[in-house]
């Protein structure tokens, strides 16, 4: 009889380059097109997740349907025409993470076994065709990367909720990571910090403060637990101290106010206004929980606001450039990609 030792085990090797890896960047989402039907349709799928608007119930939705479905897309559509890439007949947004996700492929080329992709929660390319993608060509193991610094449920949650939707139609999931939230992250606070630096230095003025301005949310969300308010003053405040006290002063605000609920204060819009009317005549804006510049930041930030703020007395204004695919910006992406693949590459 052959004696058999227990504890003796044949040892497994297992060749990682052979098992294909995806990551995914997700970022918010955007019309396809900048006419009204085409908002219409983004602003449909948009509305109707209960992370945004909560109270799904009916009275809501006679509001959508009735009201905002009819009247709000054409005026958007007035406003994306105004920042819409007519080279590639697409939003910046969806320009610019495209880009993203190119340069992140380039700086992961040595992980030969490594597949970057891109989607939009809303809109296209949606996240169930990229993973159906990325899965076609082997991906076994996937990193979902949500392209917001700061966590609130309406963003990076209801990536995950879309994520897992896709997965629970799926009889072979793929195993599955999702990046963390990175809002202090030295990376990313450096390349604000040498973005808002760069940026005046091109200036023909010194701005006497900056406005550091985050997308706002209903404030009754925070009041439950949602700790995005808490993660954008954080933020500042690491910002703040990186700047150090010879940088002009740093002033956070909350922006893109929908509806009638009480949102973080202060507004964006008010605060530029008061500015101007108190005799402060050049400033800046920084929005530093948009990784890629959008609607928000090119129409809203860039040409609503700085018209307010001349309007009303001001004579400088100038809004600093998300971090974008810039090298500093692409650095903080990269580092957090490697990070959390950790053991997979």
């Amino acid at each position: 009889m052959t004696n058999i030792d227990l504890h003796e085990r044949p040892e497994l090797t297992v060749d990682k380059a052979a098992e294909r890896v995806g990551v995914l960047l997700v970022n918010l989402g955007t019309p396809d097109s900048a006419d009204a039907r085409g908002v219409r349709v983004y602003l449909r799928e948009f509305l109707s997740d209960k992370r945004v608007i909560e109270n799904q119930g009916l009275f809501w939705k006679l509001v959508l349907n009735g009201i905002i479905l009819n009247t709000r897309p054409r005026r958007k559509a007035k406003d994306y025409l105004k920042i819409w890439n007519t080279e590639l007949n697409e939003s910046p947004l969806k320009t610019i993470t495209r880009n993203q996700s190119d340069k992140l492929a380039a700086g992961l080329a040595d992980h030969a076994h490594v597949t970057v992709d891109w989607a939009m929660r809303y809109g296209n390319p949606s996240i169930r065709s990229r993973i159906a993608a990325l899965t076609a060509q082997g991906c076994e193991r996937i990193l979902v990367v949500p392209l917001y610094p700061q966590y609130s449920a309406a963003t990076s949650a209801t990536v995950c909720d879309e994520v897992f939707n896709v997965l629970a139609k799926m009889r072979a999931q793929p195993t599955l990571r999702v990046t963390p939230p990175y809002y202090v992250e030295p990376d990313y606070i450096n390349a604000l910090a040498v973005s808002i630096e760069s940026h005046i230095a091109t200036l023909d003025y010194v701005p006497e403060l900056v406005v550091a301005s985050f997308h706002g949310m209903p404030q009754k969300y925070i009041d439950k637990g949602d700790p995005y308010q808490a993660q954008c003053i954080a933020t500042t405040e690491a910002l703040r101290q990186r700047m150090g006290s010879d940088a002009p002063r740093l002033l956070l605000t909350f922006q893109s106010r929908f509806g009638f609920d009480q949102w973080p204060k202060p507004y964006t819009d008010k605060t530029i206004e008061q500015l101007a009317k108190d005799g402060v005549k050049r400033i800046a804006v920084v929005m530093p929980g948009f990784s890629a510049d959008c609607l928000e930041t090119l129409e809203e930030i860039a040409q609503e606001n700085c018209e307010i703020f001349l309007h009303n007395g001001g004579e400088k204004f100038s809004a600093i450039p998300c971090l974008n695919d810039s090298d500093p910006g692409m650095d903080v992406i990269r580092g957090l990609v490697l990070r959390e693949l950790q053991g997979w590459i």
